[in-house]
């Protein structure tokens, strides 16, 4: 409304001004037309009219600075936006990047994984052409003995004999031949696996780098979802490789029968029936992966149903289930091998002589440290029951840690470890939501820094040879 009147005030005041002025300049003829009316303004309106225009032209500084301090708020807000969605812009482009490069490399090898299948074919046909010919051999060698057995009964002449003893050399250097190859076609079939290995791997990692952009879309709606219940025990009849008899009792046992690829497996723990779980084969020893997290794709804040039958998906995130880890502890001395991992791709492992009991005592654990670079966790955690949202058995008076922590775990007082907790991609803001977090030991830091969990155990009279190859790349601080 101020700004409106303005033009209007600022118009009387040049028709006043002047009129004032030219009523000035002829007070000399004033006192010869007192009769007349006067045609110009008094100088008291003309005093009010200029207090008017000077409380208006106040009024009108302090609106303009007033104007000014909002338009500066609103650039620096607008500062702070362009900034944020700058560096949004920058991870993007990162992210994009790092694709490319994955999908190019995944081309590359599939076009050298044709090469190697088809390279393989043809040395299959030579080693089967191979074995043919030194089939035709032996019994062209039958043959010769018994024509030298027949001979041996009349006379030989030396030409002869110098036939047979020349015929014997080509015989075994041919045999020397075959069995070179044979080593050698050995050779390329161990290096067709240990290609087919690496292909696999970065086939995971390009799977795992794609998916990681959609699981930030759909977090809450994990969080909040039932996790797929792992495949249950296997029958007698169920599609799988061999007879039950034939099943090993666990991974390690699979290492030792020469299986030496990282994948599903079907074992027969003594006492139990079969099952499916995941064998790690990267160190000198087969382990049962237990848990893996990887990238928050699984939900673990689950029942103790759930827990104690397993969830998840063995090719991402899982948990075997407490009845399957329990029967594959109760063969023997059992060796948890803890992986972890930060944002900063450090590594870093800690190993537990490991326990467990029955559903009877809520899984009670029982843990003596052995080796690893990390703060020992867990010890203190020995002789501590399960605990799951609908099931406490923690030692916390009142409080109920697997609700306030969620997850399952072998809680004592709602501590600073938990494996098994909400999988977060930023650090929470309030401290409340941090301690939700996927933890492992004090730390300011501890309940966000993971990035990589993964549990496994092997029985303790597995040869190791050193550190664990898992975690040969370590370095800086884990943090």
């Amino acid at each position: 409304m101020r700004v409106a009147l303005i033009p209007v005030v600022l118009v009387l005041a040049a028709a006043c001004i002047p009129a004032a002025s030219r009523g000035l300049s002829s007070l000399p003829d004033a006192a010869a037309a007192t009769d007349a009316p006067s045609r110009f303004a008094a100088l008291d309106d003309v005093r009010l009219l200029a207090s008017g225009l000077l409380q208006l032209g106040q009024s009108l500084r302090e609106f303009v600075q007033k104007t000014k301090g909002q338009i500066n708020d609103i650039l620096q807000k607008l500062n702070i936006f362009d900034h944020s969605f700058y560096r949004l812009s920058v991870l993007a482009s990162e992210i994009k990047e790092e694709e490319e490069e994955l999908k190019k490399t995944t081309v590359v090898l599939k076009a050298n994984n044709e090469e190697i299948k088809g390279l393989s074919e043809e040395i299959n046909s030579k080693m089967d052409s191979i074995l043919q010919e030194k089939n035709q051999l032996q019994s062209k060698v039958q043959g010769l003995e018994e024509k030298l057995s027949s001979l041996s009964n009349g006379l030989v002449t030396s030409e002869q004999l110098a036939e047979i003893n020349k015929l014997r050399d080509v015989i075994h250097s041919q045999e020397q031949n075959i069995l070179e190859l044979l080593k050698a076609v050995t050779e390329q079939s161990d290096q067709l696996n240990y290609q087919r290995s690496k292909i696999k791997a970065l086939e995971e990692k390009l799977t795992a780098n794609m998916l990681a952009q959609e699981t930030v879309e759909r977090m809450t709606d994990n969080f909040n979802s039932e996790a797929p219940t792992l495949t249950p025990y296997l029958t007698p009849t169920s599609s799988s490789t061999g007879t039950v008899t034939s099943f090993p009792s666990d991974c390690s046992e699979l290492f030792g029968r020469g299986e030496l690829v990282s994948g599903l497996y079907a074992v027969r723990p003594s006492g139990s029936r079969p099952f499916m779980v995941f064998c790690d084969m990267s160190n000198d020893h087969g382990a049962t992966v237990i848990q893996r997290r990887t990238d928050g794709s699984v939900n673990f804040d689950q029942t103790w149903e759930k827990y104690e039958q397993g969830f998840g998906d063995f090719q991402g995130e899982f948990w075997l289930g407490l009845s399957k880890i329990r029967s594959l502890v109760s063969q023997g001395n059992s060796v948890l091998h803890i992986l972890l991992e930060d944002w900063k791709h450090n590594r870093r492992f800690i190993e537990y002589s490991f326990h467990l009991d029955g559903p009877e005592d809520n899984y009670r654990v029982h843990l003596t440290y052995l080796s690893g670079n990390l703060p020992d966790p867990l010890t203190n955690h020995s002789g501590l029951m399960f605990s799951t949202k609908d099931k406490d058995n923690d030692k916390h008076q009142g409080v109920h840690c697997a609700q306030q922590q969620t997850g399952g775990w072998w809680f004592d007082a709602c501590g600073d470890t938990n494996l098994n907790g909400r999988y977060f991609h930023t650090r929470p803001k309030w401290r409340s939501d941090r301690r939700k977090g996927i933890q492992c030991g004090s730390g300011r830091k501890s309940s966000y820094s993971i990035r990589l969990s993964q549990i496994s155990i092997y029985p303790a009279s597995s040869s190791r040879t050193g550190s664990p190859a898992s975690a040969s790349s370590e370095a800086g601080n884990f943090s």
